[in-house]
């Protein structure tokens, strides 16, 4: 007959741990309260007021008085605290500045870098472009009277200021520099030169009717540049002038047919 045999499982004693004594309890709650204090320290330290702007780009348009004012209402909030997004906002606002940079330099500056727009020409009675085509509006065009003067319709600056590019490339060759380039409602172009001429090229064709231009500028135009007020470059097979001399002289057409858009 068997017997079976019934084996308890020895039992683990349960982990006691060592006592501490109060004191030390008392100095581990002390060292916490002095490490929470220390980052709140710390914290505070880094946010602490913003004492020096420094403006690290050579301007001309803008003023260092404008920029100092425009940033000192966000120096204000603290090192860490200045929303330098919301302040390159503002500085990109201003029509002179093409781009902004700013950075934080520890214990307390803040550093502001910017770009002025370069206009290259002035867009209708008040504004100036640059060379990418982007339409700023300052206070005051009277410093910049040598700038050509560019029109179009609004949204059309990019597209005028190519076409001014082009225009100006082929006249450089020759000694000559563009004056204006208008691009009418219509859709119509036109452009003059340094020297007072005007070229009336139309709605379409305008590369064609321009290269015919230059042709003719090179052949014959160039002799006659003091006497021409414009050329016609709208006629299937040829120009027609317009002279200067108002006397009984009619526009003589180099070409046949009638001119088109």
């Amino acid at each position: 007959m068997m017997r079976r045999h019934n084996r308890r499982r020895s039992e683990r004693p349960a982990r006691s741990w060592p006592a501490i004594p109060w004191p030390v309890l008392g100095m581990l709650a002390g060292l916490l309260a002095v490490t929470g204090g220390t980052y709140a320290g710390g914290a505070w330290l880094l946010n602490r007021p913003i004492e020096t702007i420094q403006l690290r780009a050579p301007f001309q348009r803008v003023s260092a008085i404008q920029l100092e004012a425009l940033m000192e209402p966000h120096a204000r909030a603290g090192f860490v605290d200045v929303d330098l997004d919301a302040a390159r906002r503002e500085l990109m606002a201003l029509p002179w500045v093409a781009s902004a940079q700013l950075r934080r330099r520890f214990p307390g500056t803040l550093e502001v870098e910017i770009r002025e727009q370069q206009p290259i020409a002035r867009w209708g009675e008040r504004g100036l472009l640059s060379a990418g085509g982007r339409l700023f509006l300052p206070e005051d065009l009277r410093a910049l009277p040598e700038l050509p003067r560019l029109m179009g319709p609004p949204g059309t600056e990019a597209e005028v200021v190519q076409r001014y590019f082009a225009v100006q490339e082929q006249l450089q060759h020759r000694g000559l520099s563009v004056d204006e380039v208008l691009l009418d409602d219509r859709g119509a172009w036109s452009f003059r030169t340094s020297k007072g001429l005007e070229v009336r090229l139309g709605t379409h064709g305008i590369d064609e009717r321009i290269a015919r231009f230059f042709e003719a500028q090179d052949r014959a135009l160039t002799y006659l540049s003091g006497e021409v007020d414009y050329v016609d470059m709208r006629y299937p097979n040829g120009f027609a002038i317009g002279w200067r001399a108002a006397g009984d002289r009619q526009p003589a057409a180099a070409g046949e047919g009638r001119p088109r858009g």
